[in-house]
Formats: structure tokens, sequence, C-alpha cells
């Protein structure tokens, strides 16, 4: 007799910024506004990469715009709230069978948590997966090419080889 192993659901873009909006708390440094969240997802996938040999922490891509990182599907979802606070949400129960997603996204969050949406903007600005990705275009440029993720694995990885070599 053979288990008929359940089909873990893959983790997507919305599933993560959801997993950091649960961890936002208002009117504090750690409140996400949408600048903030777009980084924040960014943050998860290239440190996903990194710590994972080259695994997607989900499919969706990311964008290079003009004000940092952005994954277009989230941009509709939450571009209506501007440079307001998005309200904290349920921690998505996903995260309960997917332990190394989790972790990734605590990691990310106990790094960037604390910084607000335009300082996250430039420190991106200054990021090679960015920088590599706008390198045809004017600095206010609007344009929509996609960060690649082998890019962003090197990037992170090489960051990750400067923390352990510290």
């Amino acid at each position: 007799m053979t288990a008929v192993a359940q089909k873990t659901k893959k983790v997507d873009v919305f599933d993560v910024a959801d997993y950091f909006l649960s961890l936002s708390k208002p009117n504090t440094e750690q409140s996400i506004t949408h600048l903030k969240l777009q980084k924040l997802v960014y943050y998860a996938q290239g440190w996903h990469l990194a710590l994972n040999n080259g695994e997607k922490l989900f499919d969706e891509d990311i964008q290079a715009w003009v004000h940092g990182p952005v994954c277009p599907n989230l941009y509709d979802l939450y571009s209506n709230h501007k440079y307001f606070e998005i309200p904290p949400v349920v921690k998505p129960e996903i995260f309960l069978e997917n332990k190394k997603a989790k972790e990734t996204l605590d990691i990310v969050w106990d790094a960037y948590g604390g910084y607000d949406g335009k300082f996250l903007e430039e420190l991106t600005h200054q990021e090679t997966p960015w920088l590599k990705a706008r390198e045809n275009l004017l600095p206010n440029q609007l344009g929509k090419e996609v960060i690649s993720k082998e890019t962003m694995e090197e990037y992170f990885k090489d960051m990750l080889q400067g923390i352990n070599n510290f």
C-alpha cells in the first residue's frame, strides 16, 4: 500500500506579500507602504535564491522600475494605497507547510522590516540586479526590464559570502 503524497501549494508573490503584511505594525517603523512591500518582496526572492541554491521563492517576475524593483501583479493590487500604510492581514497558512520559505521571510523581515520604503528604494538603486536590468535606460526612463533571477542569485550569494567572511 502506498500513500499518496499531498502536493504542497506553491508559494506565490501574494503569499509573500501577505506574510510581510501580517508582521507589520501600523504607525511604527515596521509599518508597510506599497513601496516598502515591493522592496521586501524583491529581497525575499534574492535571499531565497542565495540561501537555497537557486531555488525560486515564487515564479512571478520582478521588474526594474524607476523607483526600484517592482512585481507588476503586486503593483496592480496595492498601488491604490499610494504612500499610505497598508493594513496588516492574517498570516497565510501556506508557511506552516513551507518552513524554508518562512525562514527566508523572517530573515528578510529582521534585516529590512525596520526601514522605510524610500530607504529601501535607495538601497536597491545601489545593487547590481537593479542596475544591470536598467543599464540601457536613462535614470527616470520608464521601463519594464525583468531583473534576472540568475543575477539576483549571484549578487545575494556574493553578499552572503561577504557576511560569512566578516
